[in-house]
């Protein structure tokens, strides 16, 4: 008796060890880098050895002391409307203090490519599928890389700005308050008027072809005055892309700006957009 006993301890003690072994659940920051950009991300991990990995975006908030802030509350809010419990997120704290609109792009791209190449390998996970999520500044992120790399799928709500040349030049006359992104355009290119072009490359306007991957636009339709101007100009002209992956639009009526997070009906189109992929 004695002999089944010690026995029975000593499979329980394995069995124990074996399962602490064993993958492990976890919140991260990490800093990490790729082609010599570097990039603070969130990584929250499910105890798994292979995952889907879902990248989130956050949207605009100019200092860069409130961006890992920023990207803990992006993450909480995908992570709440996202209803798989296996993906890993990672959420991309990528700087935008003295930085022009877009510039930023250098170290979001760089968090996608430590994913794609690295992040198997330094965090001894699989990767397997790569999703791509926005919100904001954060969807405008999302839009171009999806020009840039493909991806399994790309969902961007509210993506913006859209037409700088419009946001700025109300700035200009007045007709809104001044801000940091048009201020630093104006400082280093002059006027929308002046110099028009300079602020139309750096609009997503100047981004709604050569998808690389399906893409899922969601945006309420009770957003600001500025985003509502050019969103059907948007909208069309990637209805008219040639040289896209399939594209769907998810127009929400009665919500604004964050209406991915509060919409029943786009938190289903978002969990299918992505479970069908």
């Amino acid at each position: 008796m004695r002999v089944i006993l010690l026995f029975s301890l000593f499979f329980a003690a394995c069995k124990k060890d074996k399962n602490q072994e064993g993958p492990q659940a976890y919140r991260i920051t990490k800093n990490i880098s790729y082609n010599n950009v570097s990039v603070d991300v969130v990584i929250d991990k499910p105890a798994l050895a292979e995952v889907d990995v879902l990248m989130v975006y956050h949207g605009t908030v100019q200092f860069d002391d409130s961006i890992l802030v920023a990207a803990n509350n992006t993450l909480d809010g995908f992570k709440n409307i996202l209803d798989r419990k296996d993906m890993m997120i990672v959420s991309v704290a990528y700087p935008e203090e003295n930085l022009l609109m877009g510039d930023n792009i250098l170290q979001s791209e760089a968090a996608l490519l430590w994913v794609k190449n690295k992040a198997s390998q330094e965090l001894n996970i699989m990767v397997k599928k790569i999703f791509l999520a926005g919100h904001s500044q954060g969807g405008y992120i999302v839009t171009r890389l999806n020009t840039m790399h493909p991806t399994n799928g790309v969902i961007a709500n509210a993506p913006g700005p859209l037409n700088l040349i419009y946001r700025c030049g109300l700035e200009e006359g007045g007709q809104i308050p001044s801000g940091i992104t048009c201020t630093a355009l104006q400082n280093t290119y002059g006027s929308t008027t002046s110099n028009p072009d300079a602020y139309f490359q750096r609009s997503l306007l100047n981004f709604t072809s050569g998808f690389k991957s399906d893409i899922l636009f969601t945006q309420g339709l009770n957003d600001g005055s500025v985003q509502m101007y050019s969103w059907p100009t948007f909208k069309q002209q990637i209805l008219n892309c040639t040289d896209c992956q399939q594209t769907e639009f998810l127009e929400i009526p009665g919500l604004g700006h964050s209406s991915l997070f509060y919409s029943a009906t786009a938190k289903s189109e978002f969990n299918r957009f992505i479970n069908s992929r």
